[in-house]
């Protein structure tokens, strides 16, 4: 006997679906908003040269912020993606620069040195047990001290033209370092939605212990994500150094906020068990429109922060009222 379906359960479905769908698209409503308000109170913002600016600017943050889109997916957090880019493309620029080491040699070592800060952060959290915000914390704090006794305060500096190119370099009038940074996005796309690393992610920060006892190995797939976390933390100190022209001791300071802000308000959940790539690009795309505000509107620098904080707050609020409703008012 087929089974009966509740009108109002596909009420139910119908509601759901369009709560999702109008999310989705609330953050990019209040994107064009924006444009049109700083269209209108500035003639500047709406011009090639100030949207290819905004563009690069951001390139650094969505970065990081897509690295820490997977931590927070897990319902942890990493704040040692700025201590981690700074210390990681130090090292790996000064075998370059200072010891002539190949520019494959200084990459890799950049590279292996974010991932092994994301894989001690995950092994902390996953086999010790210890939370994420205290072991991220700690290794803020050892990867800064290690960066500051190794440079002495002092920069990296004549950084090989093949590395700045990725910066500065254009093919076909397209600035390499955005389609470096899609490339990138495509990749976190693909490997977030369309794989089954990404189901095994979404499923360990949705419900750890269900998704465990379904055959999800939980403590590789979290430990992962703080390894990606990394990785794209070392990517991001390259990058920028690249932009800079040298790698500074105090790169990547304080960068922590900024990222987090634009993860959340991208949509990943707090808690874990959502969010998505092309969120977290959009909430990188507000932040810096945010920023962007502020030097066209000549408004003192410290309200941007103000700006940011009360930003990530009203996100956070989005977010429990969104899981809150989620978890109790479909049921109703």
């Amino acid at each position: 006997m087929p089974e009966i379906i509740s009108p109002f359960a596909i009420m139910r479905v119908s509601k759901r679906s369009l709560f999702r769908y109008l999310g989705s698209l609330g953050l990019l409503a209040v994107i064009l908003i924006f444009c049109a308000v700083l269209t209108m109170l500035s003639p500047v913002f709406f011009t090639a040269t100030n949207w290819v600016n905004l563009l690069l600017q951001s390139t650094i943050l969505a970065v990081l912020a897509m690295g820490l889109t997977f931590v927070m997916m897990t319902g942890g957090i990493d704040l040692s993606v700025g201590a981690v880019l700074a210390v990681s493309s130090m090292i790996g620029l000064d075998l370059i620069v200072d010891h002539q080491a190949p520019v494959l040699v200084g990459v890799a070592a950049s590279l292996l040195i974010g991932i092994l800060f994301g894989l001690v952060n995950g092994i902390m959290v996953t086999r010790v047990g210890i939370p994420p915000l205290i072991v991220t914390l700690a290794t803020m704090g050892v990867a800064r001290g290690i960066v500051l006794i190794y440079s002495d305060g002092a920069k990296v500096t004549k950084i090989p033209d093949s590395i700045i190119y990725w910066a500065n370099g254009e093919i076909e009038g397209i600035p390499v370092l955005l389609l470096i940074v899609g490339l990138l996005a495509m990749i976190a796309h693909i490997l977030l939605s369309h794989t089954i690393y990404g189901r095994s992610l979404r499923a360990s920060g949705g419900n750890e212990l269900a998704a465990r006892l379904a055959g999800v190995r939980t403590k590789g797939v979290i430990t992962g994500a703080y390894v990606l976390s990394g990785a794209t933390a070392s990517i991001a100190g390259l990058l920028l150094a690249a932009r800079l022209e040298s790698a500074g001791p105090n790169a990547g300071l304080g960068m922590e906020q900024t990222v987090i802000a634009a993860v959340v308000i991208g949509g990943t959940s707090l808690f874990g068990g959502q969010g998505h790539i092309v969120g977290t690009l959009l909430g990188v795309l507000l932040i810096s429109l945010v920023s962007n505000a502020v030097n066209l509107l000549n408004v003192p620098p410290a309200w941007d922060q103000v700006v940011k904080g009360l930003v990530i707050l009203i996100a956070a609020l989005l977010d429990v009222y969104r899981r809150k409703y989620s978890q109790d008012g479909y049921s109703k």
